[in-house]
């Protein structure tokens, strides 16, 4: 199979052996032959180990196989792990499209059929097909998805006759150190089990700006992307999303306290709204802690703010240290940017800051997070046909991984993602990799709106595209000619 997994190609099988040693087992050999009839020590010691089939049977039921078809156009996507390399070099000849077979895992969480799943699962889905464990298979739609934090919601449809369920638990109660179970699909071995602890938490991967990963041990392949991790008492605990390639036995999972918060606006609203500072930020230390003569060591310093945001507006200046948010301790910028990620625009926040030495609470009312991809349920590349088929381009929006990784963090725009050969576009001398940033002279600030603006433009006229090469560093001007 072709597993539909971002950060999972080319990974090898690996066999892990996972050995419980006894006491038992160091034991001397008897000097006497041992009667046939009797049990030997390391048999007793063998059946006094716990099993985890109790709890694997009381969750199992509830974890899924999903089988995807996704569209993939001209250099638009693939399935290579670099996120740069998946935007603008895609397996597909160019100007083509083709649909390819993936596959990933999932979880059921509410008898209405909702599964969870992570976002690069279900991206670009033409059809969704979800099977179960008890061989019952339903056609599903995606509800919403997150592509900043890959977690996606999709909806069986059908007849939902007694369909099992799990629970969201607690990652916050997790400790280094715990059990922990991971089921899925991996290589298209349906409710395949694998045993692992949890190796380390709050990981930051550089895959978005709001890593918080799990890290585990417990084996996650190809396929396993979507599927859950559990705890000892059969709760979900993550989403399991990534791994270090190379059979290394590191594995990475969304926590499910951030899936908790992020499900009731991925059910009613199909994405994710999040709330803004508009500060630059940067984690405390305890060199500068002395330097500013601070009295923690711990937090985020302000190293810049955005004229008119709305930390602006509530008065918070440069080199300010914020320590907490509405009372919750903040102990990184990190922690800063997730913990107001999580709230809604509008939201009246408490922050707790130090300045000039003396502690104090600024209250700001948070905006709109402007930079970031807004991703609902609508099928990617609705708003782009019009634009290929009139210009010879194929837009998408600006997702942080891909900022991230081509030098565009701190920009808004429509990324080009293919070019059709001998079309206005390539005339103009545009490419995949290049960021639309502004049309005549006016900011564009996602894909849909530079197609809006190509179908607006008369036959003959022309469009004066400022684009910024990959990497950020170069701005230059582009004539697109509009037939």
């Amino acid at each position: 199979m072709n597993p539909r997994t971002l950060r999972f190609r080319n990974t090898a099988v690996v066999t892990i052996a996972f050995v419980l040693s006894s006491g038992a087992l160091a034991q001397p050999a008897p000097t006497q032959p041992t009667p046939a009839g009797n049990v030997q020590p390391a048999t007793r010691e063998a059946q006094a180990l716990p099993s985890l089939a109790p709890l694997i049977d009381s969750v199992k039921t509830a974890v899924v196989n999903v089988d995807v078809a996704a569209r993939v156009g001209g250099r638009s996507r693939s399935t290579e792990p670099n996120p740069l390399f998946d935007r603008f070099f895609g397996g597909g000849q160019p100007g083509g499209e083709s649909v390819r077979q993936g596959a990933g895992s999932g979880f059921i969480v509410d008898a209405k059929g909702l599964v969870l799943t992570n976002n690069h699962v279900v991206e670009d889905a033409v059809s969704i097909t979800v099977r179960l464990n008890d061989g019952r298979s339903f056609p599903a739609e995606v509800v919403g998805r997150d592509p900043l934090t890959d977690v996606a919601v999709i909806k069986l449809k059908g007849k939902l006759d007694a369909l099992p369920t799990v629970t969201l638990g607690d990652s916050e109660a997790l400790r280094v150190g715990d059990w922990l179970v991971a089921i899925g699909n991996p290589f298209g071995l349906a409710s395949s089990v694998s045993l692992g602890i949890l190796s380390a938490k709050a990981r930051d991967i550089q895959a978005g700006p709001f890593d918080d990963f799990l890290q585990t041990d417990a084996a996650i392949n190809p396929g396993n992307s979507g599927g859950p991790l559990f705890n000892m008492k059969g709760e979900v605990i993550g989403i399991n999303t990534a791994i270090v390639g190379g059979g290394t036995g590191i594995g990475f999972a969304v926590p499910s306290n951030l899936v908790k918060a992020l499900l009731p606006q991925l059910e009613k609203e199909g994405s994710v709204t999040r709330g803004f500072l508009g500060l630059g930020i940067q984690d405390l230390n305890a060199g500068i802690a002395g330097a500013l003569k601070l009295p923690v060591e711990q937090g985020a310093i302000v190293n810049d703010v955005r004229p008119g945001s709305p930390a602006a507006k509530a008065g918070v200046k440069l080199d300010d240290v914020i320590v907490a948010l509405d009372g919750q301790k903040i102990t990184s910028g990190g922690a800063l940017t997730r913990s107001v990620a999580l709230k809604r625009p509008g939201n009246v926040t408490t922050l707790t800051l130090y300045r000039n030495g003396n502690k104090q609470d600024v209250k700001v009312t948070l905006g709109t997070r402007p930079d970031l991809e807004k991703v609902g349920s609508r099928s990617p590349g609705e708003s782009e046909e019009s634009s290929k088929a009139r210009v010879g381009l194929s837009l998408d929006n600006l997702d942080a991984r891909t900022a991230q990784q081509a030098g565009f963090a701190n920009a808004q725009g429509a990324l080009i993602t293919d070019v059709v050969p001998g079309s206005p576009a390539d005339r103009a001398e545009l490419s995949p990799g290049m960021l639309v940033v502004e049309a005549n002279q006016k900011p564009v600030r996602s894909a849909q709106e530079l197609a809006k603006i190509i179908r607006s433009t008369s036959s003959g006229g022309t469009l004066l595209l400022r684009v910024m090469g990959p990497g950020g560093e170069s701005r230059f001007l582009r004539a697109l000619q509009v037939p």
